[in-house]
């Protein structure tokens, strides 16, 4: 009788722990369609080549710059491990959390955000870590990252923070139970809409231009370990000017960059010479490149990094060529198909699902 019990208890046991597995499955969200930068992350995952550049920071790198042009015109393996305003400290976990994988021989980061010193947003919070694998770097970034009203508990059991998920249940959610489609190109968002920047508001002054001590220190230890790895780091700004990128901040960096031999490229007043046309190569307005100035902007910065860098034009090898492949059909597939949406409908209607497992 004991064993039978034992035997039902532990049945009773997993057949629970199944259900809410599942029901953790249905009402976490999927980012497929829609805000898919939920998604970015955990894509990085599903590379089966290595990169020689690995690029990190916020919305102005993987909307600013090609992956697959990069590789067309250069022959560089390159990935972005982007996430919507990703904070400094989840940019140098998520770079821990990649030289487990790989060592790359360029680590490009974007400095927008080392204007955030604090803890911002638990939706953004979990756009940039619940992709994450599980380790040290992913439990070590959720706890530099969280806000004062979340709980360690609710990103390692995910349902007892979307438990109340169940008005919001799209199809999506049963269709990508187990499964997503990639919504990026090696870390690369696409968009070829355009809508013209015709102005910003004035910036407004600040009481304190000083970039806080946390978001420095985090600046700092991507820099020491770049070093320890013998990766070399590059600092650009992206070429778009909103939110301001204002001159003090602008000094501080170069004055970090030159204090550890770093090169830093503000890419604002180049964007003449890259040949950028804010009234075509923007999608929304001048906050971020769509794919035609995203194209450009790859040129420009490849070109650069060609020339500054030991990097391997990997075009005539089969192993990358093949699975670079693949991935320009896809990005010239998923361009097409935008393209179709927007003379069909005069908008994109789902640029986040795309039959690719």
């Amino acid at each position: 009788m004991k064993r039978s019990a034992l035997i039902s208890g532990a049945a009773v046991a997993l057949a629970t722990i199944a259900c809410l597995y599942l029901l953790q499955r249905l009402l976490v969200p999927k980012y497929q369609t829609g805000i898919v930068e939920g998604s970015m992350v955990e894509e990085y995952y599903r590379e089966t080549t290595d990169h020689e550049v690995l690029c990190i920071g916020d919305c102005e790198v993987y909307e600013n710059f090609s992956t697959v042009t990069l590789w067309e015109e250069y022959g560089i393996t390159s990935y972005i491990r982007g996430s919507a305003q990703q904070l400094a400290w989840q940019s140098y976990y998520l770079l821990e959390d990649a030289l487990r994988y790989e060592t790359p021989k360029v680590v490009v980061y974007n400095v927008l955000a080392l204007k955030y010193n604090e803890p911002q947003s638990e939706a953004y919070n979990r756009m940039s870590l619940d992709g994450m694998r599980w380790s040290s770097s992913k439990v070590k970034g959720i706890l530099a990252s969280m806000t004062e009203e979340e709980h360690f508990i609710e990103y390692v059991f995910p349902l007892l923070r979307y438990h109340s998920r169940w008005d919001g249940l799209a199809s999506d959610d049963v269709e990508h139970l187990f499964t997503k489609d990639l919504v990026t190109h090696s870390g690369y968002y696409m968009r070829v809409d355009t809508k013209a920047q015709t102005g910003f508001p004035p910036p407004a002054p600040l009481a304190d231009y000083a970039l806080g001590e946390n978001a420095m220190s985090y600046l700092q230890k991507m820099t020491d370990l770049c070093r320890e790895k013998g990766i070399d780091l590059v600092l650009i700004k992206a070429p778009t000017e909103y939110p301001h990128w204002y001159g003090q901040w602008d000094e501080q960096i170069a004055s970090f960059a030159e204090e550890n031999s770093l090169p830093y490229i503000n890419y604002i007043p180049l964007r003449e010479e890259i040949g950028l046309d804010m009234r075509v190569d923007t999608y929304d307005g001048g906050l971020h490149l769509n794919t035609r100035g995203a194209e450009k902007m790859a040129r420009y910065f490849g070109a650069y990094l060609k020339e500054n860098y030991d990097l391997t034009d990997y075009r005539n090898e089969e192993g990358y060529a093949s699975v670079w492949a693949e991935k320009t059909a896809f990005y010239n597939q998923m361009k097409q198909r935008q393209y179709d949406e927007l003379e069909q409908y005069g908008r994109l209607v789902s640029f986040g699902s795309n039959a690719i497992q």
